[in-house]
């Protein structure tokens, strides 16, 4: 079966290879973009059988790529869309492997893509409305779904609920007869606990309560 694929990879090498790859194979690539905004505009116009795309990519180099495949999939829930990337993100995956149901949708970790035929299968059976998910994305959203206050303890827990009260340090410190620093310390490891993003401290705080009031 012939695909017309668009390739969102801002690597030129590695873009440049996977559209030899796909031709090698009897496969059409009607767009090769370096973009997130550059790979919407290239579905709208273009309306492919398969998208393959990068996680991280301008113009935010961040995860613009991902961010891009979860919009087109909702737009065109049919859509067909396998990610390539170096690194799981998290909440993205997450809501690109749930959308219609997890049908037509893969995302593989480039370092564990070792064999061309394997690729080549996981794309075909993502084209056909198959799911294709990496081990190691598994066991990253595994984690993810757990109650990320499991790995806080007693008194992690206590002071997270205080600040759920909006206490500030001092007022947490006076309520759990302990200095400063040791609140400060035990925020520290609520915050690594639970797989904070490293940013401002209040951002932060309003994170970590945003996850014990879900919790």
């Amino acid at each position: 079966m012939s695909l017309r694929v668009i390739v969102a990879e801002d690597a030129v090498l590695l873009r440049e290879g996977l559209v030899g790859l796909l031709e090698r194979f009897g496969h059409e690539t009607l767009a090769a973009v370096g973009s997130a905004d550059a790979l919407v505009e290239a579905v709208h116009a273009q309306r492919p059988d398969l998208v393959i795309t990068d996680v991280r990519m301008p113009p935010g180099d961040g995860d613009d790529g991902l961010r891009a495949a979860v919009a087109l999939r909702d737009t065109y829930p049919r859509l067909p869309v396998l990610v390539l990337s170096q690194y799981v993100e998290r909440s993205y995956a997450v809501r690109l492997l749930d959308s219609c149901g997890g049908a037509a949708v893969g995302y593989l970790l480039k370092e564990r893509v070792g064999a061309v035929a394997d690729f080549m299968a996981a794309l075909g059976h993502v084209a056909v409305g198959g799911t294709v998910v990496d081990p190691e994305v598994i066991q990253q959203l595994v984690k993810l779904r757990h109650d990320p206050l499991e790995r806080l303890s007693a008194r992690e827990r206590e002071v997270l609920g205080l600040m759920a009260e909006g206490r500030s340090n001092a007022s947490l410190a006076a309520h759990l007869f302990v200095s400063e620093a040791a609140v400060n310390k035990h925020i520290g490891n609520i915050f690594q606990k639970l797989d904070l993003p490293v940013d401002t401290d209040g951002h932060r705080r309003v994170l970590a309560v945003l996850a014990f009031l879900s919790a």
